[in-house]
């Protein structure tokens, strides 16, 4: 069915621009885009024609696939461009994307359905110039619906579907196909005598769609459509997506997608037990490679991204400006978080939700058994020095500050809750436990653990 997503304004197409932020992020993929030609005005009857595949669900990655395939078409001098369409459905908003691409192409377009052609599937149909079914197909059931947050679907106001009804109307019009057919696709109002009753919604066999002339004809293969379309022995080529498309289109996978949000923030914590900048670095790639491939295949945008990174700046905010208070480490994890989800785009926000926590859980048990396993593994016993350091060959330990305890000082910096401190008139580094000091304020010597000195207001 189609989904009506009235906020989907932060996520539209993902074009080249965006593209590059991918690659400042990631490190991987680059899209390659084909320059448009002025199409010839007269077409090569032996030119190619371009066929896409219009499968899965219809969103913004669909949406960039096919302008793709129209470029394509438009620079290596095609005279036609073949949709196989099989599909459940998918987005208003991205449907319309297609819409509006396929009636600007400048090429002929030609609708194949193998499969089915409903939902949002029709409405791409309906745009192409000609229409052929093949046999045991379907096309129709255009009725919009809405996604609850539990993931149930309701029919949507009147006035969506009135919209949408009046979208498919004018479609069929201008390739003089029958409107009320149309109509019946989307409105369970409408009742067309010998096909549709009230309250059904209309869904067409091929031979459904021949005997009241919707369609232009059947056929079994790819040859047979263009042959009824007008177009023989023209070679058909696929359209071929490029690297960034195909590295977006394996790295989207919900399970790749996971594995590379459980690298990152396994990276991510090492990184900040160790600071080598190697499992940063690695942190760094991983969730690039997520995020990148979500821009790629159109459901994320450089806005989310920009929460991610502002949900890292706050986490070492808290590390390294305030350490302690909690606000920048909380605010920055639910920004993190948040963006996660986001980047599986406003439709699919649960599945962000459960892979998200199925990668905290896997990154965890991981972090939780490398903290048990490598103080006393092999390699780490190879990497780390082993040497003795006696107090017969001269090595002593750091002198013991113990008796500074109650002694009073004045600090010398602002202890947020750690600074400076002159005491005895010496200078120390001191911390409080938790609580802010002024600079220029009387301190008292409360504990000292090992060289830390903590502090209060005296």
């Amino acid at each position: 069915m189609i989904r009506s997503k009235r906020t989907r304004a932060l996520l539209s197409r993902v074009r080249a621009g965006v593209s590059a932020l991918c690659l400042l992020l990631g490190g991987f993929g680059f899209a390659v885009s084909f320059e448009p030609v002025a199409a010839a005005s007269g077409a090569d009857a032996h030119a190619p024609v371009v066929s896409v595949d219009v499968d899965g669900t219809i969103d913004a990655g669909m949406a960039h696939r096919i302008e793709g395939a129209i470029d394509q078409a438009k620079s290596s001098g095609a005279q036609a461009v073949l949709l196989r369409i099989a599909t459940n459905g998918g987005s208003v908003d991205d449907a319309n994307a297609i819409k509006t691409a396929l009636e600007g192409a400048g090429l002929k377009t030609v609708a194949f359905i193998p499969d089915r052609a409903w939902s949002a599937g029709a409405l791409i149909a309906l745009v192409c110039d000609e229409i052929v079914m093949a046999p045991g197909s379907s096309m129709g059931a255009t009725l919009p619906i809405e996604l609850s947050p539990g993931g149930g679907e309701t029919p949507v106001d009147a006035k969506m579907i009135a919209a949408i009804r009046s979208e498919m109307e004018s479609l069929a019009e201008q390739h003089h196909r029958d409107p009320q057919i149309a109509a019946g696709m989307v409105d369970p109002n409408v009742v067309i005598p010998g096909l549709k009753k009230k309250g059904e919604i209309l869904s067409l066999t091929p031979d459904e769609a021949v005997r009241h002339h919707f369609i232009d004809g059947v056929a079994s293969t790819d040859e047979g459509a263009l042959a009824i379309a007008g177009i023989k022995d023209a070679p058909v080529v696929a359209y071929a997506p490029t690297l960034g498309e195909q590295i977006a289109q394996w790295a989207s996978d919900p399970l790749i997608s996971g594995l590379l949000l459980s690298i990152g923030f396994l990276g991510l914590w090492i990184e900040l037990q160790t600071r080598y900048f190697i499992a940063g670095l690695i942190a760094v790639l991983a969730f690039g490679l997520f995020f990148g491939a979500h821009i790629i295949a159109g459901a994320s945008t450089a806005v989310i991204v920009g929460l991610f990174v502002l949900g890292i700046i706050g986490l070492l905010f808290e590390l390294h400006v305030l350490p302690g208070h909690g606000v920048g480490g909380i605010v920055g994890s639910l920004l993190i978080m948040a963006s996660i989800v986001l980047a599986f785009g406003a439709t699919y926000w649960l599945l962000g939700v459960g892979v998200m926590a199925a990668a905290l859980v896997v990154s965890i048990a991981v972090f939780i058994v490398l903290l048990r396993w490598l103080p006393e593994s092999e390699l780490l016993k190879r990497l780390a020095f082993a040497g003795a350091q006696s107090t017969s060959e001269g090595y002593v330990a750091a002198p013991t500050l113990s008796h500074l305890i109650g002694h009073e000082g004045v600090s010398t910096s602002q202890l947020r809750p750690a600074g400076f401190a002159t005491i005895d008139g010496q200078r120390f580094e001191v911390q409080t436990e938790g609580d802010f000091i002024p600079a220029q304020t009387t301190i008292r010597v409360d504990r000292v653990a090992g060289s830390k000195i903590f502090v209060t207001r005296a």
